[in-house]
């Protein structure tokens, strides 16, 4: 799906996509909200829910590839190193 047509789409539409067609590529904690990193095609979505009432409040997409820094810095490679 190209970015121009994931952008047409509303809140719900968007959350479908992502569950069916997206790759969970990894997911953070962030003070109340639980952050899950989608990849759809070329391009990056975090997808902000709300810890206690489980609703989605936020998407954010992406082409950037520093969308990955908060997500790579929480890999622990030590294990590759030794």
């Amino acid at each position: 799906m190209k970015l121009s047509d994931f952008f047409l789409l509303n809140a719900q539409e968007m959350q479908l996509i992502l569950l069916h067609e997206g790759v969970l590529i990894a997911k953070r904690n962030h003070s109340t909200h639980m952050v899950f990193l989608f990849q759809l095609d070329d391009y990056y979505i975090e997808m902000y829910c709300n810890k206690a009432s489980k609703a989605v409040e936020e998407v954010r997409v992406s082409v950037n590839m520093q969308t990955l820094t908060p997500y790579l810095e929480a890999i622990n490679i030590d294990d590759l190193l030794n």
